[in-house]
Parts: structure tokens; C-alpha cells; sequence
């Protein structure tokens, strides 16, 4: 089992983020997870608080001479902006004393007022530290380890924005592969040069307006091997995993596979991708489709395809122009708080979401695969591949069996 853990507030001294499951022998260093967490940090659109961090881990355990050991991985991001918020978010200290930044006026469409409700607090900074997004710096630390892993089988994960503040990209076919070094240049991560320009003045005039903006971005897994993922309980539907781990990103609404909503609207014929021979595709076990509606999933299971999903998220709910709410003390009507915060984290939210898809897809992998170290697990997959092949092989020499009916 491909398991992690996050600790930590947006303003805290630190996060913490603990990655068990992950085999010994895999070669990694902090620059390669340190590189993940400065592309999180990107993106046209984002506050103050990404020029104050410089986010880079620190090896607690589970790291020694540039391997994994098999044990924990624990990894430690100093927050640079604690300096600032020492005293407000110290954990020594009287219980329910009131301190500087207190938070009474709970924002619409934040974890604010329901969170000061269910865990019974007077201040909803108890509640929106924990909820604010910097907790995705941790999972983005553990989604690099898994990325590092999928990078040693040969499995390549990338994104690219698709849409921003209503406008929408122009996305090329075929995509460029790898994707992320055509998409990182740009600063919304578009591959359209055309509609970057328009969406970086969309959001120059939601800054102005003190308003924020959503949009969408697509996942894209390459090199998936055929057969990740099973159909015979509704857990272990690799499509129903994907989702529940990309729902659960801070501001994200809605999740898409492959054509996604839109197949809800076309006939079968328009929707099924047709089957034909492939013996050069070898993760695909010799076949391959005509087309790739499904998304690379097909019963819950990878169908050796590129592996595609696209993640839609909400505006940002910290207005400058905040919106009305009520204060807590009193119930009187007033303006929302209104916390230092981006007027986009669209692109970022791409670097979120590759991580969290590229865990997913780990712990298929090694489900599948299995074993305690890197090179069982590169054994046992070539070992797979080559059944394939062999299976393949036969069936082309054997005479095809005449169909019921005939």
C-alpha cells in the first residue's frame, strides 16, 4: 500500500509530509522534489506569498546516499513566512485567548464558517490554516517521489491549462511529448500562444476588479502499461480513485475522463474508441485504439493509452472586493475577510494535480507489480510485458475460432 500523510498550517513553522510504500533503490534527490515545488510555485496570477517562500525539503528519514530504503519518507518544508506570524500561530499560550489576525468574518465559499461551526472554534484562522492550499506543497513533495518512481518504469506525467476565466486554449493534436517542457515556459502553462495573451489580460482585470478566476487543466499519463487498476470492486477502479484524490484539491469542483461530459451528449458510435492490431505497442499488449475518447480507461483499468483527465477549479474565494457574510460574534451583516491571496492558481493547480494523479498511479503500479525494491519491481514488470508478448505471438499464429453464429 502507497500511502501519505500532510501536517501543518499555511502560516505554521513548517509541513510535514510522510510517503510510506515506496520501494528501496530508487535513486532521488532533494533538487528533484525541489524542482516540483518551484513549478507549484508559478504561474501569472499568484499573491505575495510566492515571492516571500522558497519552498525546498529536507530529508527526515527514509533517504540515505541518494536511494530510497524502503522504510517511511518523511520530509520537512520550512515556512519562511512563520517569522511573521510567530506570535498569531504560536502553540503555547492560553485556550481561547484572542490574538492578532483573528478571523469573525467568514468568507463565501471558504471552509471558514462551516469549519467554526463543526469543530466548535471562535477564530476561523483555527479552520482556513489548515484549509488554505499551501497544504499541497506537501503532497506536491510526496507526488515527486512518485513521479520519480513512474519515471524509472518508463512513465511520463504532464500537464497542460486548458481554459482560464472563461477563455478557452486551442489544445494541439498530437500533444507534445514530454508535455510539461512545451507547457512550463508559458505563464498560465498554455500551448496556445494566442489564448495565454488573452487570459493574462483577463487576469490583469480581475486584479484590478479585486475579483478572482477559475479554468481547467488536463492530466496526461504516457507510457501506462495495459491492465493498472481492476474492474472487480468499485475501490479499485482506477477512474473512481483518480477522482476522489483530484476532488479533494483545495477550490476544485469537477473531475472529467477522457471526453468526460461530453460523451454524455453523443451517441455510442461517436463515443467508443474501435480496436485494432498493434504489435509494435508493447504496453499495449499489441492493440491499440482509434482514438482515445475513453481517456485511457476502460472498466476501471488502464487501457495502455495515454491516460488523460481534466480538473476544474473554482475562483479562488478570497475577494479584495469581498463579497457580504456575517460576523461571528454578533450575526450582523459585514464584509468578508479579506486574507493576502492569488487572483489565480489555475496553472499551479496543474503541478497539484500531476502529483496527486502520478500517487494514484504508483500505487497501481506497485499493486501490480509488487516487490520490495526497484529492480524486483522493473523484474516483475518486464516479466508482465513479456507475457503479453508471448500471448500476442500465439493468438497470430493461431486460427481464429469462427464466431457464434457462423
Amino acid at each position: 500500500m502507497l500511502r501519505f500523510l500532510t501536517a501543518g498550517e499555511s502560516h505554521g513553522k513548517a509541513l510535514v509530509a510522510i510517503l510510506e510504500g515506496m520501494p528501496a533503490g530508487l535513486p532521488i534527490d532533494a533538487a528533484w522534489v525541489d524542482r516540483e515545488l518551484h513549478r507549484r510555485m508559478q504561474g501569472y496570477g499568484r499573491g505575495a506569498r510566492m515571492k516571500i517562500e522558497q519552498d525546498r525539503i529536507e530529508w527526515l528519514a527514509g533517504v540515505r546516499a541518494g536511494e530510497t530504503l524502503g522504510s517511511p519518507i518523511a520530509m520537512l518544508i520550512p515556512n519562511r513566512d512563520w517569522t511573521h506570524w510567530e506570535d498569531v500561530m504560536a502553540a503555547e499560550g492560553t485556550p481561547g485567548e484572542a490574538r492578532r489576525r483573528r478571523v469573525a468574518r467568514p468568507r463565501p465559499g471558504h471552509a471558514d464558517l462551516v469549519g467554526v461551526l463543526k469543530y466548535d472554534r471562535q477564530d476561523a484562522r483555527d479552520i482556513l490554516e489548515r484549509a488554505s492550499a499551501r497544504e499541497t506543497t506537501a503532497r506536491v513533495a510526496c507526488g515527486a517521489v512518485a513521479k520519480r518512481l513512474l519515471d524509472a518504469l518508463g512513465i511520463d506525467v504532464g500537464s497542460h491549462l486548458v481554459s482560464l476565466g472563461g477563455i478557452m486554449a486551442k489544445v494541439p493534436a498530437p500533444l507534445p511529448r514530454p508535455l510539461n517542457p512545451a507547457s512550463d515556459p508559458s505563464p498560465v502553462r498554455t500551448l496556445d500562444p494566442e489564448a495565454e495573451a488573452a487570459m493574462v489580460a483577463r487576469i490583469d482585470q480581475a486584479k484590478q476588479d479585486g475579483d478572482t478566476l477559475g479554468g481547467e487543466i488536463e492530466v496526461v499519463v504516457d507510457g501506462l502499461p495495459v491492465g493498472l487498476g481492476s474492474h472487480v470492486h468499485w475501490d479499485r477502479k482506477l477512474d473512481g480513485r483518480l477522482a476522489s484524490m483530484l476532488m479533494s484539491i483545495p477550490a476544485v469542483k469537477g473531475v472529467e475522463v477522457g471526453l468526460g461530459f461530453a460523451a454524455a451528449r453523443r451517441p455510442g458510435s461517436a463515443v467508443h474508441d474501435p480496436i485494432t492490431s498493434d504489435p509494435g505497442n508493447l504496453r499495449g499488449a499489441g492493440f491499440t485504439r482509434e482514438g482515445n475518447n475513453a481517456g485511457g480507461l476502460e472498466g476501471g483499468m488502464t487501457t495502455g493509452e495515454p491516460l488523460v483527465v481534466r480538473v476544474a477549479m473554482k475562483p479562488i474565494s478570497t475577494l479584495m472586493s469581498p463579497l457580504r457574510t456575517v460576523h461571528l460574534d454578533t450575526g450582523a451583516e459585514a464584509n468578508a475577510q479579506s486574507e493576502r491571496s492569488d487572483v489565480t492558481a489555475v496553472p499551479a493547480m496543474g503541478v497539484i494535480a500531476e502529483a496527486l494523479v502520478a500517487l494514484v498511479i504508483a500505487e497501481a503500479v506497485l499493486e501490480k507489480f509488487g516487490g520490495d525494491s526497484l529492480g524486483e519491481i522493473l523484474r516483475n514488470m518486464e516479466g508482465y510485458l513479456g507475457s503479453l508478448t508471448a500471448r500476442r505471438a500465439i493468438a497470430a499464429e493461431s486460427e481464429p475460432e469462427p464466431e457464434e453464429g457462423a
